[in-house]
């Protein structure tokens, strides 16, 4: 069956820059990395707004609405977003559902547009019809991707020996055929930035960080991604998510002020990754974070 989900041709107006966070395998924190490059846009003056698609952990919705709580308790002056949720359609007809969820995404693209400079959008694991809408909106597409050959099976697939790379794997169609369908519809691309992330700094894991980071350079220039630096695996990022913070409000007004050397090296590693990306508006512009 043929679904008709591709973005629909606009009129050249000024457009929210959409961002992506999407991969198919649970785990690889997209939610944290959502979360710390909204905090990271309106720190550097940009009306953001959130749209959660994972409609059955919403952990982007429960990180902003600890954040809120965090806010109204303390009287906190930090940055908040715009989210809107979605849900899954309880039609029965997979074809009325799914038009039905379609026209839902687009009215909160609407809704979010008319006052935000960027939409981070979370999308939901697994290769639903949402993932698919998501993924086909994207302008920048954001892969977090823990650093094992388990995740790296979702780009592509290796021989035993890890030596060539025999073919792209599920989720590198899915963005395949994202990046058709939005071609076809607008005439832009998707600017696709896979990140290693949830890494380890044990020299124990050192020879197989290599082997992952040299069969990912191979895949970028084969399937066309970018490769970004992640975030590395902290407990800090756990232990934030009930407060709502991001180790970007550690040293500000309402957050915990106490900041460490684990805490200033993984702040460096978001300012890092956020200049990778390399979004529109903000070329040239100091951080501010």
């Amino acid at each position: 069956m043929s679904v008709a989900y591709a973005p629909t041709p606009v009129a050249a107006v000024r457009q929210p820059h959409v961002i992506v966070v999407g991969n198919q395998k649970g785990g690889a924190g997209k939610s944290t990395v959502a979360m710390h490059l909204i905090v990271a846009l309106m720190r550097m003056g940009r009306r953001t707004g959130a749209l959660d698609l994972d409609v059955r952990q919403r952990s982007l919705t429960r990180y902003i609405e600890n954040r809120s709580r965090w806010i109204a308790a303390r009287a906190a002056k930090l940055p908040a977003p715009q989210i809107l949720e979605l849900f899954e359609s309880a039609q029965r007809s997979l074809d009325t559902a799914e038009a039905e969820e379609e026209a839902a995404f687009r009215l909160a693209l609407k809704r979010l547009g008319e006052t935000c400079d960027f939409i981070v959008i979370d999308s939901p694991g697994g290769d639903s019809f949402m993932a698919r809408l998501a993924h086909s909106h994207a302008d920048t597409l954001i892969t977090p991707l823990n650093d094992s050959f388990v995740d790296f099976d979702l780009l592509g697939a290796i021989d035993e020996q890890c030596a060539d790379i025999v073919r792209p794997s599920i989720y590198s169609e899915m963005v395949w055929e994202s990046r058709k369908r939005k071609a076809l519809a607008v005439r832009t691309p998707i600017d696709w930035v896979v990140l290693r992330n949830r890494t380890s700094t044990s020299r124990i894991e050192a020879k197989n960080k290599q082997r992952v980071g040299d069969a990912l350079k191979t895949l970028s220039q084969r399937i066309g991604f970018r490769l970004a630096p992640g975030l590395s695996e902290r407990v800090i990022y756990r232990e934030l998510f009930p407060q709502g913070l991001t180790m970007l409000d550690l040293d500000g007004e309402g957050g915990e002020g106490d900041m460490k050397m684990s805490h200033l090296a993984a702040r460096q590693e978001i300012r890092d990754l956020f200049l990778t990306l390399k979004l529109p508006g903000l070329e040239g512009e100091g951080l501010k974070f």
